[in-house]
């Protein structure tokens, strides 16, 4: 990492409760994002010093960018600078907090009388609130949002806007709800900020989340909450209580390294009749490494060569490692029937058709004997998915990588429709 004197920090851009913002005198498309050891609860009714906060929550933000940033969320975050401090695009921040909520508690209970705490929304219950300390941040509802018109770094928040916030929170909650269950820790709550990056325009999840950011309760028990709710319900502050919120901080920031680490192991073997089929065969392998997943090229033919074909299959079944057969074959497709009435893992057909006799082709890999499961996917894009959908039920980094793809690709059908609708008018 490059040190204080060699980024050049230039004048502070701005200030908040736990973290200060500077603008990089020679890099002004980036910003030095410093955290404070300051803890504050209710808009700093309450107030203290905790010595070491600022690198516990710097790591724990730091940690939970990565983990997004690897799955295919667009953030700001660029890199950890130091203990206390990393570095990120600079945007324009929207002033809106979005919360989404899986478990009732909380203030949603005071504002929801009636409904008990521990009720579970499914899906997500997502509410907006406008950061207005002097008002205590009072809730918005889109309509307000969309009202108030805000302009930054040449970009208006209109509907389009809203709705990829909107969608980009479900999804940026549902990835840590994922990593944090591989912990046996609830994700109860979370609250996350939007920033206009102003050098492309485009929205990005912004600020930071740190252990201010959200409630997780281990083993979904309240009475074992480890985030910045113990500070809350503190009835006095004392040394000896500080020590018990601090130690919570650092076990977070403990565990959060943890999520980015896959918890289980898996990899996709593409078995290919022939080297002519090589071509076919690496489209699969490059959409499978998209998903971070191992892909081993090997040739085989059921109808030349049985025994090594099954020779091969005892090769990946026997270390124990969950692994994804796919099949292609062309013509007479015997490699994916003969694997999937041969091993109990997964087997998919991804036939490289041909103009010519695919049509008849195809119906060697979709008419099977029974007592085959054998599915067949044509496309190589979609069988290497589908592997990963597979693998991705074990593998919480496998599974944060389809999430995010699939929120990247609502978000630029919704841009390319709004695109569409402005060269209409």
């Amino acid at each position: 990492m490059a040190s204080s004197a060699e980024l050049n920090i230039g004048q502070k851009l701005n200030e908040g409760k736990t973290k200060q913002i500077f603008e990089l005198a020679d890099q002004p498309e980036l910003v030095l994002v410093q955290s404070k050891d300051q803890i504050t609860a209710g808009n700093a009714a309450r107030k203290d010093q905790m010595e070491g906060k600022a690198a516990i929550a710097n790591k724990t933000t730091c940690c939970v960018f990565k983990l997004l940033r690897e799955s295919g969320i667009k953030t700001a975050f660029v890199q950890q600078h130091s203990e206390t401090a990393f570095i990120a695009a600079h945007c324009k921040m929207i002033p809106i907090e979005w919360v989404s909520r899986r478990v009732a508690t909380g203030s949603f209970l005071k504002r929801n009388p009636g409904v008990k705490e521990g009720y579970r929304f499914a899906p997500l219950k997502m509410e907006m609130f406008f950061k207005d300390d002097a008002n205590n941040d009072p809730q918005w509802s889109e309509e307000q949002v969309l009202a108030a018109k805000f302009s930054l770094a040449g970009l208006t928040i209109g509907q389009c806007e809203v709705d990829i916030m909107n969608r980009s929170t479900v999804a940026i909650f549902e990835i840590l709800e994922k990593a944090w269950a591989t912990q046996n820790c609830t994700l109860v709550d979370m609250k996350i900020e939007f920033g206009v990056n102003v050098k492309t325009r485009e929205i990005v999840l912004a600020d930071v989340i740190d252990n201010d950011s959200w409630r997780l309760w281990p083993a979904g028990d309240r009475s074992q909450q480890k985030d910045k709710q113990v500070y809350r319900d503190l009835k006095e502050v004392t040394p000896e209580a500080m020590q018990m919120v601090k130690r919570n901080f650092e076990w977070v920031s403990e565990r959060v390294q943890l999520l980015l680490e896959p918890q289980a192991s898996g990899r996709v073997v593409v078995l290919m009749g022939s080297t002519s089929d090589m071509a076919h065969c690496e489209k699969i392998k490059k959409a499978c490494t998209s998903y971070g997943l191992p892909c081993i090229l090997r040739v085989t033919s059921a109808h030349k060569g049985p025994d090594e074909t099954l020779r091969i299959k005892a090769e990946y079944e026997g270390d124990g490692v969950p692994t994804i057969f796919v099949a292609v074959a062309g013509r007479s497709n015997g490699l994916g029937p003969v694997m999937s009435g041969n091993t109990a893992y997964p087997v998919i057909n991804c036939p490289p058709l041909t103009p010519d006799w695919g049509a008849q082709d195809v119906w060697s890999s979709l008419r099977l004997p029974s007592g085959l499961g054998c599915s067949t996917i044509l496309s190589p894009d979609a069988a290497a998915q589908f592997a990963a959908q597979i693998i991705g039920l074990s593998n919480h980094l496998v599974w944060c990588k389809l999430r995010a793809s699939m929120l990247n690709t609502w978000v630029s059908l919704k841009l390319a429709d709004q695109k569409l609708q402005a060269c209409s008018l």
